[in-house]
């Protein structure tokens, strides 16, 4: 069933995919989950994503940026717990998400260069590579490489934490919102990590068809995947702001 296959990831995936199995209530009445139904759940998302991002964009309201986070991490973390309600959740994540992107890519446009279109170009391209790498197993998703990516995407994620909490101390931790070589490295190092969080999500979407996971779970992944896509995004755009310093 469904457990088999829990323990790896990005956080959402990972930690709620280990207690979640095929209700055979759900799956009797909608049937199973399928790569394919992830898919298209996962463009649907974009394409929500892709319209409130436009607007704010154009409007460039920080309240709508800085609400659309909150009230997008508030969904998250109801997601967890309430994941048979990811057909409803996902799409309002996206929206709120969407407003979040839309501002941070308009306050980062302001470097120049076409930086936003160079962000999203090479975050495509990183999704591509990925999932060619994926498709032929040049990197094999063991529990060994899973337990190293969720590891090292955890003290990336405290680092952040600990940097925003002494933020309003007037504290900044070297290097990681700076520019210079050890800043420029630290973050490929991030992207790096990121971009390997990609194979975990497509690993868990294909092993949820194997096990026959409910059919909701469909939204609840492709939820998964495009937090790994918007943070590997959000860090390709600092990354090459700091090549512009």
């Amino acid at each position: 069933m469904f457990k088999k296959f829990a323990g790896g990831g990005n956080p959402l995936l990972r930690n709620s995919l280990q207690n979640e199995s095929a209700s055979t209530l759900s799956v009797a009445q909608e049937g199973t989950m399928t790569t394919q139904g992830a898919i298209n759940k996962t463009l649907i998302l974009f394409g929500i994503l892709l319209i409130t991002a436009i607007y704010n964009y154009q409007v460039q309201s920080p309240v709508l940026m800085i609400g659309g986070a909150i009230v997008g991490l508030i969904l998250v973390l109801v997601n967890v717990f309430k994941k048979e309600y990811s057909p409803y959740i996902a799409p309002a994540y996206a929206a709120m998400e969407g407003l979040f992107v839309g501002g941070i890519s308009g306050i980062y446009a302001g470097f120049g260069g076409g930086i936003v279109i160079q962000a999203i170009s090479l975050t495509l391209l990183v999704l591509f590579i990925m999932l060619f790498i994926h498709k032929t197993g040049i990197i094999p998703v063991t529990q060994q490489f899973r337990m190293g990516v969720v590891m090292a995407t955890g003290a990336i994620a405290l680092l952040y934490l600990i940097s925003f909490g002494l933020s309003f101390f007037g504290i900044n931790i070297p290097f990681i919102h700076e520019g210079g070589t050890i800043g420029i490295l630290f973050s490929l190092g991030v992207i790096g990590i990121a971009s390997l969080n990609l194979l975990l999500d497509f690993d868990l979407i294909v092993k949820g068809e194997e096990a026959q996971a409910p059919k909701y779970m469909e939204w609840f992944s492709a939820m998964g995947l495009m937090i790994t896509l918007i943070w590997l995004y959000i860090e390709i755009l600092r990354l090459l702001a700091k090549l512009r310093e």
